[in-house]
């Protein structure tokens, strides 16, 4: 898709610490540029940025004003399934939530690009939990945040205790869906729901899923609209800025899969209404953390400066989580309402205007750094 747009495009292989290895994608500036690391949100890739192509996604715009990008795989999706000794196939390559993401994936990437670069990081630019990972990475790798200049949070799922999506209703049940394979045997329906959901890894890019992208979401307007509901029901209704066309892409690439512990670490996350390490259970907790309960993670700690965009009808991202969020930090850049009343979560990467009301402004940001 980069190269289609008239640019140049490049594929790196980031091996981190604990052996799984990332594909960056890069759109080379010119020599010296300042890097800019751009970051998917759950069950994305790094072809969200430039979905909506030239002129339109983040990506394009921001290597039009002369950035060095580069656009992260998180461990597990589509681009990123691979690691030095273990399999997809097997259980313990999915054994990781947004934590690992934060304390290994981020920490890899930002250190390999400052190595090839030999420059700090100017941006790092976080959507959904691109941004989440970031600040356990901004709290628990503070030598990796240092040689980050700024991150900017697009709709971060940081607190997410007022999630109004539907998925809420699945949080008091998230710490069963690492068992379902005890209850398969009993209930058919259930395991079918097993392997369709994912019992290790969640909504896998499988078989499935490409049929649907295929011969659902681009046969008939009514599939079309079914299929965009589905979205607007989970992520806000957005009619006006949401481009149709867009459609049988997105579902080519989205979902891109992610661990099913990930999913239970959020569903933790809307349980407690805290940003915290993963809950194991009071004795594994005991043995991990020496605590019965997981540590918090220490927002206050993080010194690196921030710009944070939330938006009024984002499902996932509620105003009221943003301004806990807001609050915890010291070093705010700035805290940005997109002036939109039906903006939602994921109009921050595909939205019509969002070069208006969110590009605009974030760059107007970076150019100050």
């Amino acid at each position: 898709m980069i190269k289609k747009a008239g640019y140049p495009a490049e594929a790196h292989i980031v091996q981190t610490e604990d052996g799984y290895l990332l594909t960056l994608h890069r759109i080379p500036g010119d020599k010296n540029q300042s890097s800019v690391l751009l970051q998917h949100g759950l069950l994305g890739s790094s072809a969200d940025w430039v979905i909506p192509g030239k002129d339109k996604g983040l990506a394009f715009i921001l290597a039009d004003q002369g950035y060095d990008i580069w656009l992260g795989n998180f461990r597990g999706n589509t681009d990123s399934r691979a690691h030095i000794s273990l399999s997809p196939s097997d259980s313990r390559f999915w054994n990781f939530s947004f934590h690992e993401l934060g304390i290994y994936d981020l920490p890899a990437m930002i250190s390999y690009i400052t190595n090839m670069t030999l420059h700090p990081l100017h941006t790092y630019i976080g959507h959904s939990m691109g941004a989440t990972a970031s600040y356990v990475m901004a709290a628990e790798r503070p030598d990796i945040a240092r040689i980050v200049r700024t991150i900017i949070s697009l709709a971060p799922a940081v607190f997410v205790k007022h999630i109004k999506s539907p998925i809420r209703f699945l949080a008091p049940y998230v710490n069963n869906l690492k068992h379902l394979h005890y209850i398969i045997c009993k209930y058919i329906v259930i395991k079918i729901i097993a392997h369709f959901f994912g019992e290790d890894e969640f909504l896998p890019h499988n078989g499935v899923l490409q049929f649907l992208a295929k011969h659902g979401c681009e046969v008939t307007y009514v599939e079309k609209e079914i299929c965009t509901n589905l979205i607007f029901l989970i992520c806000g209704f957005d009619e006006e800025q949401f481009d149709h066309t867009l459609l049988p892409v997105i579902l080519n690439h989205d979902p891109a899969g992610a661990s099913t512990k990930t999913m239970v670490h959020f569903g933790q996350e809307i349980e407690s209404g805290k940003f915290r390490q993963y809950d194991y259970g009071r004795e594994k907790n005991l043995l991990i953390y020496n605590a019965t309960e997981p540590p918090d993670y220490n927002l206050a700690n993080i010194t690196v400066p921030i710009g944070i965009f939330y938006a009024d009808n984002d499902l996932l991202a509620d105003s009221l989580d943003v301004k806990k969020l807001y609050k915890s930090l010291s070093n705010i850049l700035d805290l940005y309402r997109v002036p939109l009343p039906k903006f939602n979560h994921l109009d921050f990467i595909w939205g019509k205007d969002a070069p208006k009301f969110v590009y605009k402004r974030l760059l107007k940001i970076m150019k100050k750094i």
